[in-house]
């Protein structure tokens, strides 16, 4: 990692669209950042049901090694993410179900994708949640709210369609390359509207 890249946590939680954390997870990677990463045991399945994927691995998601790419288990509230100081540049959570949505509001910390949520929100770094779920109960506006008045930030996975997608990847960028402008991260995703 060199001295100028950027630190992120990136949590997979147990919601459809493991793509859009695959596809984060490139070009963090071609951006040179650190990401550590922690996936739930619902993700997991998911990531094999969606991508086939069985081993988290740099090789398996990216079809690359990399040493940039870091996995911590879920149920290891020992590792690095889940203290304040471990000074990280943010965290994603792509996708974001609406239980982890609801955990997070509730500042549960039983496992280590909560506790690192809740760590990045009281260190007051940024905290994105990429909600993949529809519609939406008043439940869950509810703890969006109390998200956002945390300093949180809902990220819905909502595609753009001015930009003339002709594929899903195009679709997945759309989303990306909003979620890589939350953090302050460059890329050459062609997202930009312009009239």
């Amino acid at each position: 990692m060199s001295e100028n890249s950027k630190k992120i946590v990136l949590g997979i939680s147990g919601a459809s669209g493991v793509i859009y954390a695959q596809r984060l997870l490139d070009l963090l990677e071609k951006a040179h950042c650190q990401v550590h990463v922690i996936v739930t045991e619902l993700a997991r399945q998911i990531l094999i049901d969606e991508l086939a994927i069985t081993e988290l691995a740099a090789e398996t998601i990216l079809g690359r090694n990399s040493d940039n790419l870091i996995f911590h288990e879920n149920n290891n509230l020992y590792s690095p993410p889940s203290s304040g100081s471990f000074i990280t540049d943010g965290m994603v959570v792509c996708p974001c179900s609406s239980h982890s949505v609801a955990s997070i509001a509730g500042g549960r910390a039983d496992n280590l994708l909560l506790r690192s949520a809740y760590v990045t929100l009281k260190q007051r770094r940024p905290l994105i949640l990429v909600h993949r779920e529809i519609p939406l109960t008043t439940i869950d506006l509810e703890n969006m709210l109390a998200i956002t008045r945390s300093g949180g930030i809902i990220c819905p996975a909502s595609p753009n369609f001015y930009m003339e997608p002709e594929t899903v990847i195009d679709l997945v960028d759309s989303v990306v390359g909003r979620i890589l402008d939350l953090l302050h991260i460059d890329h050459d995703l062609p997202i930009r509207w312009s009239p």
